[in-house]
């Protein structure tokens, strides 16, 4: 059975809301208890997405409530635990609000038929050591990015994206693109973020490094600890970097 922290429907924060309102920073802290590799970027993306409506101050700031940080929370459960697209997340919350009970299909077993549209089948069935990552093809990718094909085509001159070899983009470059177009309105080329992009690659090698020893490992549990190893160390450098660069610009994310 399907049932937010609280054990209701889960709601949005801008009709009736229980609690004081706070900062996105205050949320981002609150939810890396649980999920550390959570950011600011991905909560905005959830935010872009329809998931959750923070209100907003008259001077634009957003501001939380505690319905919404639940909210946030159980969808970021369902990401996780269960591999389930934003897209059935959605119908699973929308029917929730109407007061529907909602059932997560378990997970089948190797060798078990899957149905070929579900979330198995987009994300890998929910106990595999890696489960598939979701592709998005090229169309996909500009109309989530809401960019055009000569964008597209720039930042990846640059390194900034890259196709995999069935054609596709990993999901994570609906993010990518979203944010690059986002510096974009403040001036910053593409050619100004291929630092970011060699920086984020060093991290990945450093994290890697870490972890080959114990993926190559015989034992399937010390492969598993490896995969959970280097979700906790990719979460770890993210927040480092963002401490270096508030520190450097002597500012803190509201």
């Amino acid at each position: 059975m399907l049932r937010t922290p609280t054990g209701g429907a889960p709601k949005n924060g801008t009709a009736g809301t229980a609690g004081r309102l706070v900062s996105i920073g205050t949320v981002l802290t609150t939810l890396r208890d649980e999920f550390p590799e959570v950011t600011i970027s991905k909560i905005r993306f959830l935010e872009a997405e329809g998931l959750v409506e923070p209100r907003r101050t008259p001077s634009g700031y957003r501001k939380f409530s505690t319905d919404d940080v639940e909210r946030l929370a159980h969808i970021l459960r369902l990401q996780r635990d269960h591999y389930l697209p934003l897209k059935v997340i959605r119908e699973q919350l929308d029917a929730l609000a109407r007061g529907e009970q909602i059932r997560i299909p378990a997970p089948a077993a190797h060798g078990e038929a899957t149905d070929p549209t579900g979330p198995a089948a987009v994300y890998g069935e929910v106990g595999r050591e890696r489960p598939t990552v979701a592709r998005v093809g090229r169309a996909e990718l500009l109309a989530a990015a809401e960019v055009d094909e000569v964008q597209l085509v720039e930042w990846e001159s640059y390194g900034l994206l890259a196709e995999g070899p069935d054609g596709g983009f990993d999901a994570e470059a609906v993010t990518v693109a979203r944010l690059v177009a986002d510096l974009g309105r403040f001036g910053l080329e593409p050619r100004h973020l291929r630092a970011m992009k060699a920086a984020a690659d060093r991290e990945a090698g450093l994290v890697e490094q870490v972890v080959a020893p114990l993926r190559r490992h015989r034992n399937p549990q010390t492969r598993a600890h490896a995969e959970a190893t280097m979700k906790e160390l990719a979460g770890l450098s993210v927040r480092l970097h963002e401490a270096l660069v508030q520190t450097a610009l002597g500012v803190r994310l509201r």
